[in-house]
């Protein structure tokens, strides 16, 4: 536990005051379920934009990527660089026309426009859980970093923080979380860079930090470059930090897990769904790529000082007995989601601290926020209203959104604590996507590029794509991980060397099953005419028009410097 000085507590006091100003000065705007949900669909692409990161900027990021860089090195930029820039490129450019202009509310609406009512539902339920597992994780480190470093009680952390997030998205609903997740943008951003600088100062410059993981690694028993080289190794899963070889990356993360991700989960596609014309929700996800792809020099590289620094930075996990906990093969489990948050209270003084803790509470408040904005609109016009009330007032839709909020935030404090059972939960939160995601990014690659796919396809591919990884997980199991939840539940037939390449192969088995499954069914059931099919796949489309006249502001020509920055970066760091 660390000493919070007054002026600390200042800065926090008036970020918070903020944020709640903001929700409340919204309050009076959300007259309809639509500007509640929806934001009505009049922001600018700038502010979608930085709300298109953020959204995903949340704790699980912030503090995961950091405990990942502390635990795999610069390897961990392949979630960006080829796991995010890719994939928010192809749902600018490709996937916003279909989502925008079928004026569908949300990812699981465009599913019942595009199949039927049955496959809607299933993804329904299905991303309703995941957000509330998600919203869990970004619980669970609040709650586990206010302990730490304030010494408050985990559940009284976790319950005043929810309760925040609560004021303020009752107040100005997915408007009031968009615009926080802007101001949230810049915290982490000034809160964080001096981390950077300070961190990378006490270390020798960059030229003290590759020397010092190279000196991690070989202590670790890999080759030199392990931590400073993205590419480097992967010809083989047991030459690079991460435990996969290239193709389980370059698939299971490069093309599943990111596409599954980015261009499927409502809580990012809402954002883009909130902006003010086409052109706008195109340029989006591409606004927000720019910032992307330099983000592993804001989130990764401290976790990757705290492993350089040595000096115990990075504690290990305790038994209840408040031990060491270890692991099956006899080796110190790490509590690497602490990297990030102990870099804070060894190097920042006081102001600075207090500064670095309100950057991270933003992350928690922007991740927490974004997943009860997605849950409470797709409960609401999802399954309540579709299978509940199909015809009330709108009032009342507004009031069933507010007591979904309400809900959400109460089913995510029980899952913060199942995210306590892993060590790093950004590995917790890629093998929910695993289950979630990756079935439903087959599903939508058929259903807007292959006319032929049908209803009962997409529905039968998606429990298909849903038991495949269950079983994958049940029969695998990372080095030195108990049975359990981290799989090999039903027998331990398959050993990774890592848990998160456990997790791309996951992922990959949820793909392609989907896909296999999905055509199948498809090519043995009736399709639907074309003529239903019009704005809902890609060959019976029109091409949008973008409504700019400078050609450096089309979407298109703004993908392909995106593209060729993110190339830039991989070759400097390959």
């Amino acid at each position: 536990m660390t000493q919070i000085t007054a002026l600390d507590y200042v800065v926090m006091a008036i970020y918070f005051a903020v944020v709640l100003g903001i929700g409340w000065a919204l309050r009076r705007k959300m007259r309809t379920s639509n500007d509640f949900l929806l934001s009505g669909r009049s922001l600018p692409p700038w502010v979608t934009g930085l709300a298109f990161l953020s959204a995903n900027l949340g704790a699980q990021e912030v503090i995961g990527m950091g405990a990942s860089g502390a635990k795999y090195g610069i390897a961990t930029a392949h979630f960006y660089w080829i796991g995010a820039i890719p994939a928010m490129v192809f749902v600018g450019i490709f996937m916003m026309p279909f989502y925008y202009g079928s004026r569908a509310r949300s990812v699981p609406e465009y599913l019942k426009l595009r199949f039927d009512e049955k496959t809607r539902t299933l993804n329904a339920f299905a991303f309703a859980a995941m957000t509330v597992f998600s919203s869990g994780v970004s619980m669970y480190a609040m709650g586990k970093l206010l302990n730490l470093l304030l010494g408050w009680d985990f559940d009284t952390s976790v319950l005043v923080s929810a309760g925040v997030v609560l004021a303020y998205v009752l107040l100005g609903g997915l408007t009031s979380a968009i615009y926080n997740e802007v101001l949230q943008f810049f915290m982490i951003v000034f809160g964080f860079a001096p981390l950077v600088w300070i961190g990378l100062r006490n270390v020798g410059g960059w030229g003290g930090l590759t020397s010092k993981l190279a000196t991690a690694a070989t202590g670790r028993g890999l080759p030199e470059y392990a931590y400073t080289h993205a590419w480097q190794g992967m010809g083989s899963a047991s030459t690079n930090s991460i435990g996969i070889e290239w193709f389980g990356m370059v698939m299971g993360l490069g093309f599943v897990l990111s596409f599954g991700y980015w261009c499927t989960d409502f809580l990012v596609v809402q954002r883009a769904m909130a902006a003010d014309s086409m052109t706008a929700a195109r340029r989006t996800p591409l606004i927000a790529a720019v910032p992307k792809m330099l983000f592993p020099f804001l989130v990764i590289l401290p976790g990757m000082i705290a492993l350089a620094m040595g000096d115990n930075i990075i504690p290990p996990k305790l038994t209840e007995a408040g031990a060491p906990l270890m692991d099956s093969l006899g080796h110190v489990v790490l509590d690497y989601d602490l990297a990030t948050p102990m870099m804070l209270v060894k190097l920042f003084p006081t102001g600075m601290l207090g500064l670095g803790l309100t950057a991270l509470i933003a992350s928690f408040m922007s991740g927490m926020a974004g997943n009860v904005t997605a849950f409470n609109t797709v409960w609401t016009y999802d399954i309540y209203q579709a299978h509940v009330k199909k015809s009330a007032s709108d009032a009342h839709y507004l009031w069933m959104g507010r007591a979904a909020t309400v809900g959400g935030i109460a089913l995510s404090v029980a899952a913060a604590y199942v995210a306590g059972a892993f060590n790093n939960i950004m590995e917790f939160l890629q093998l929910v996507f695993a289950f979630v995601n990756a079935p439903l990014f087959a599903t939508f690659a058929l259903g807007m590029f292959w006319k032929r796919s049908t209803g009962h396809g997409a529905f039968w591919g998606l429990v298909a794509g849903t038991v495949a990884p269950a079983i994958h997980h049940g029969v695998s199991l990372a080095a030195g991980a108990s049975p359990g939840v981290k799989g090999g539940y039903f027998a331990t037939l398959i050993s990774y060397p890592s848990e998160m390449a456990q997790t791309f192969w996951t992922a990959i088995a949820a793909f392609t099953t989907c896909f296999l499954v999905t055509i199948v069914v498809s090519l043995a059931t009736a399709p639907r005419p074309d003529r239903e099919l019009e704005g809902l796949v890609y060959s019976l489309t029109p091409k949008p028009v973008d409504d700019v006249q400078s050609w450096y502001q089309r979407p298109s020509v703004f993908a392909v410097g995106v593209l060729a920055c993110t190339v830039v970066l991989n070759v400097i760091f390959f």
